[in-house]
């Protein structure tokens, strides 16, 4: 979801995703495909995959949702601190992995998801580029 929506909302952005456990080729939720959905965005491109530590080195910027992932994250990959943020951090939140629960639930996390990523835009932590 968090993909998504920083594609729409920064579309100038060079945006991927990836996970920290193995769920690789899975397909989005599909509570995740029809929110989105709702909001004009369509991911059922997406597949899971693992982050790498290509991945970390070419990211400018890496988002988390949870202080542990962070945490997870800077601890694998150490070259990575500094660039890691975790999307709820200016208003210290974290955002809980909607796998498994109700359409509700899915609902309430894309608001936190928005509202995070919607101060990262405004606290321009997010440059777009070509």
């Amino acid at each position: 979801m968090a993909e998504g929506l920083l594609r729409q909302k920064c579309p100038g952005l060079i945006v991927t995703s990836a996970g920290l456990m193995g769920m690789t080729g899975w397909t989005a939720d599909p509570s995740s495909i029809l929110i989105m959905r709702e909001m004009g965005i369509d991911i059922t491109a997406h597949r899971g995959r693992n982050l790498t530590e290509d991945m970390v080195n070419a990211a400018d910027l890496i988002l988390t949702m949870e202080a542990q992932q962070t945490h997870t994250v800077e601890t694998r990959f150490p070259q990575s601190r500094g660039k890691v943020v975790r999307l709820g951090e200016y208003d210290d939140y974290d955002i809980a992995d909607p796998f498994n629960r109700d359409l509700d639930f899915f609902r309430n996390t894309l608001k936190l998801i928005e509202q995070g990523v919607d101060r990262l835009i405004h606290e321009k932590r997010l440059n777009q580029r070509t």
